[in-house]
């Protein structure tokens, strides 16, 4: 039985990315084959590709989701209904029910619960808060880059392709692709489709359990129409572009018919991929590297083996590959295919 301890790692701080590549489609990528390491840049995932492939993006649109309230710095994660938001804040247990905050612009929120794993539940009192969040948020980026949000930001960290706004952090594999990146990816005779996942606190939040099977991730909406499904069941081969596109299709896949890799599927998914998981949506994956002991490693760790990826990421630091999310990435093959 494998446990959180399993799935740690050193990393020397000095390779976690705070800033990202001079230009999105400068970084490197790592190419994990089943026990085969090399070394290419992202430009060149254009030549993994096959006629015939279906390329799968995360179009989820990263909110400003980081402001000042009543001198509370908290970060909305997770739509509880149109104006109603749970929100990670410091101290949120000092915080009173029902009490009422005020964002720098005046927008009024009203407490209306606390939870241990979410933070507040705030009622937005403001008929539009995605224009409330343009105007006084900041983007989410990750405590781990300790650094205070930059003009270039808004730019880098959101993807060229993004489109439903709701997400609480950028589903980084996809910052690496240019609009030149995807128009070369058609060329090769390969397909693009644009599912959407709005990334929540459950992607990145940490284990806090030993025992692999006490951990409860956070719910994430997640969405492939009838039409992207049918794409999908068509490919060749299905590439995933970032673990949130990874989650999304093998969420799909759960309700799928025989011989098919997904359904169409719209609701929340809380799935929890660790290993032993049987995948039957993706054939490769397209990721940044991730935090030690996280539902992340966990995942590429189930698709790739967890011995190869110990030795992936052994090699990545080895050679200096920038971490996290505004790191390099590696393209992985799921094992024994």
């Amino acid at each position: 039985m494998l446990h959180t301890s399993d799935f740690d790692f050193e990393l020397p701080p000095e390779l976690i990315a705070s800033h990202p590549a001079p230009r999105r489609d400068a970084s490197r990528m790592l190419v994990a084959n089943n026990g085969e390491i090399s070394d290419f840049c992202v430009r060149d995932f254009i030549e993994f590709l096959r006629p015939g492939d279906v390329v799968v993006f995360n179009n989820s649109r990263v909110i400003p989701a980081r402001f000042m309230a009543s001198g509370h710095e908290i970060t909305l994660h997770t739509a509880a209904d149109d104006g109603t938001w749970w929100g990670l804040c410091k101290k949120f247990n000092k915080i009173e029910i029902g009490v009422t905050l005020t964002l720098d612009d005046g927008t009024t929120a009203t407490v209306l619960a606390r939870d241990d794993d979410s933070g507040l539940k705030l009622q937005f009192n403001c008929d539009n808060l995605f224009d409330v969040l343009e105007r006084v948020g900041k983007m989410p980026l990750p405590p781990y880059m300790k650094r205070a949000q930059e003009d270039l930001d808004r730019e880098r960290y959101q993807t060229v392709y993004a489109g439903p706004t709701g997400s609480m952090a950028a589903p980084t594999a996809g910052l690496h692709f240019t609009n030149e990146m995807l128009d070369e990816i058609r060329a090769r005779g390969a397909q693009i489709v644009n599912v959407t996942l709005h990334v929540g606190a459950g992607t990145w939040m940490p284990v806090k359990t030993e025992d692999l099977s006490q951990h409860k991730m956070h719910s994430e909406w997640a969405c492939i129409t009838p039409g992207q499904a049918e794409i999908i069941n068509n490919a060749a081969r299905v590439i995933a572009v970032g673990t949130t596109s990874m989650r999304t299709l093998e969420s799909a896949a759960a309700d799928a018919a025989p011989g098919m890799r997904v359904a169409p599927f719209c609701r929340t998914t809380d799935i929890f991929i660790t290993p032993g998981y049987k995948f039957r949506a993706v054939d490769v994956l397209l990721t940044n590297f991730h935090l030690p002991k996280s539902t992340l490693f966990m995942l590429v760790s189930a698709f790739a083996g967890l011995d190869e990826m110990k030795r992936a990421y052994s090699h990545a630091v080895a050679e200096k590959y920038r971490f996290f999310s505004y790191g390099d990435c590696c393209l992985l093959f799921k094992k024994g295919a």
